[in-house]
């Protein structure tokens, strides 16, 4: 009789330890998983800017391109989008 319960008493320490153990390591990855979701945050605000800034460039480019055989008409239509895609970037950052 004294054999098992000191048998049930190593299987309860055992479970307890293991317990113990899988509890800080369930801390240690959702610790893990809230410093990775604030770097991809972060890494996709930064891909917003680069693409907003890619496409300021591109327009800019596009603008300076404008000479004699490029009407008035073509360069305010390639303001306006940029302007749209300004207003689209604003209403995403607001979304966020």
């Amino acid at each position: 009789m004294i054999e098992i319960v000191n048998s049930i008493e190593d299987k309860v320490k055992n479970l307890l330890e293991r317990y113990e153990f899988l509890s800080e390591e369930n801390e240690f990855l959702h610790r893990q998983v809230a410093i990775l979701n604030n770097q991809l945050l972060e890494m996709k605000l930064l891909m917003k800017e680069k693409d907003a800034e890619y496409n300021t460039l591109k327009i800019a480019k596009t603008i300076k391109g404008s000479g004699d055989t490029e009407s008035a008409t073509e360069t305010k239509l390639k303001i306006n989008a940029l302007i749209r895609e300004v207003d689209k970037c604003i209403v995403e950052l607001n979304d966020e």
